[in-house]
């Protein structure tokens, strides 16, 4: 009897049970896919959950109807592909997102895409002020009270995008996790209609470090103390990052995104939070981003927590943490340390994201520290990412007045208290020594700094 309790104790058979009374009172919300693309007209707004939260069999079926046109879809950071990028559906949406990645760099040449410059901390107000007809989300079965999860990456706006909707849709998808937070939970009462999926959440790639990344995350790890709490970006650095703090004690999480190298770090014992000011023993973030195995663990974890980034991304609730530590890629620096994280040119790369949030929030934190940390070269070694001057067009994602350490494989350039010309001498040491002649004369004959500093400069 003893085994059978503990059984119907455990959370998941707990849902498994309660799903019968859920059907029976909701019984009348439940439709087909193709019943609920069916309230979709031409010309709406549609807000859908982003990346791993994306909700595409319901995307695929609104966009593959044939009377549909000019739809606006507001995502992003997209992890598969959707209808909408076929030929045969061409002129049928505009996509408008909050932040891009490889699917959404690839619509540039389609003339759909219409990125969206924001602060990841002021995405809630954003969406709070957008006419949203429809909003989409993928969601977890309801538990025992009718409350479904958001996902794993729709927690990061939370249910900002529901403040002024007309209909709410969602699909429920048994492989969603049901994740600990605030404002990522949205009851059977809430929704307009629901329908079922049964698909795996789609993963995050495998992205190992090159040996130029590895180098940086040398760089970087001594000057992470003990005890900090750390924010990461995503990619290749946060994973050669995670590799190299196995040996540090008692690292907290006060991140924006969970990937599987802080998972793996938590698994080691490395990760524990017990020394974290706020939100002590919890890993702290937006959104997961990772793999079948780390959704998973986030399942009813009750160490992990998800809030949107209203919350997360606050520089005052990031500057409460002792020794926050924050480090973010970018794309180039200029010689006073111009930070562009988002755009070469005119050509969108990326988002304004949480860079500068973090940044500002490591700033205020007492011992807090921030790192930009890029590849000296790029265009396979043949042109300088540290450059006397932005391209034209460049979107400045951090200002030079909020950078504090800029790193490369050849060291770290503190840029903190300096002036302009010391600065300039910090940034090209970790140029790559090919470039380094020319940065110096093109500083020189922009008196950016004297010869008498350019003695400082290193072969």
């Amino acid at each position: 009897m003893a085994h059978i309790l503990n059984y119907l104790r455990s959370t998941k058979n707990i849902r498994r049970l309660s799903k019968l009374d859920w059907e029976k009172k909701y019984k009348n919300k439940e439709r087909s896919i193709e019943e609920c693309a069916s309230i979709v007209k031409s010309g709406m707004n549609i807000a859908a959950g982003p990346a791993s939260s994306f909700p595409l069999e319901l995307i695929n079926a609104i966009t593959g109807r044939e009377e549909i046109t000019k739809l606006n879809i507001f995502s992003g950071l997209l992890v598969t592909l959707p209808d909408f990028l076929n030929p045969d559906q061409k002129d049928k949406i505009t996509f408008s997102p909050l932040f891009m990645g490889p699917v959404e760099r690839a619509m540039l040449d389609m003339g759909i895409l219409s990125p969206v410059s924001v602060h990841f901390s002021r995405m809630a107000e954003y969406f709070k002020r957008q006419d949203i007809d429809v909003t989409v989300l993928e969601v977890s079965p309801p538990d025992k009270y009718g409350f479904m999860c958001i996902g794993t990456c729709a927690p990061m706006i939370g249910k900002s995008s529901l403040a002024h909707t007309k209909k709410i849709i969602v699909q429920i998808n048994p492989n969603v996790p049901f994740i600990n937070g605030s404002d990522i939970y949205i009851h059977m009462d809430e929704i307009d209609m629901f329908c079922e999926v049964d698909r795996p959440l789609f993963e995050l790639p495998d992205m190992p470090p090159d040996e130029d990344e590895v180098k940086i995350a040398k760089h970087i790890v001594p000057m992470i103390p003990d005890r900090a709490t750390i924010q990461l970006g995503i990619g290749n650095l946060a994973n050669a990052i995670g590799d190299f703090l196995s040996d540090k004690k008692d690292i907290g999480i006060h991140t924006e995104i969970i990937t599987p190298s802080m998972i793996n770090l938590y698994k080691k014992g490395v990760i524990t939070g017990k020394y974290k000011d706020i939100h002590k023993e919890k890993i702290m973030a937006s959104f997961i981003l990772a793999k079948k195995e780390d959704y998973e663990f986030v399942d009813n974890n009750p160490m992990v927590e998800l809030h949107p980034t209203y919350y997360i991304n606050d520089p005052y609730n990031i500057a409460k943490h002792k020794n926050l530590i924050s480090i973010n890629n970018a794309l180039n620096v200029d010689l006073t340390g111009q930070v562009a994280s988002e755009s070469i040119g005119f050509k969108q790369f990326s988002g304004t994201g949480g860079q500068l949030d973090f940044v500002r929030g490591a700033r205020m934190s007492e011992g807090g520290k921030s790192f930009m940390a890029l590849k000296s070269t790029g265009k396979k070694g043949t042109a300088s990412r540290i450059k006397l001057s932005l391209d034209p067009g460049t979107a400045v994602t951090t200002p030079r007045s909020d950078v504090q350490y800029v790193v490369t494989e050849y060291g770290i350039a503190k840029l903190d208290d300096k002036s302009l010309p010391e600065r300039v001498v910090e940034m090209i040491n970790i140029a790559h020594p090919k470039f380094r002649e020319e940065l110096a004369k093109k500083a020189l004959s922009n008196q950016l700094i004297t010869q008498n500093m350019a003695a400082n400069i290193k072969d």
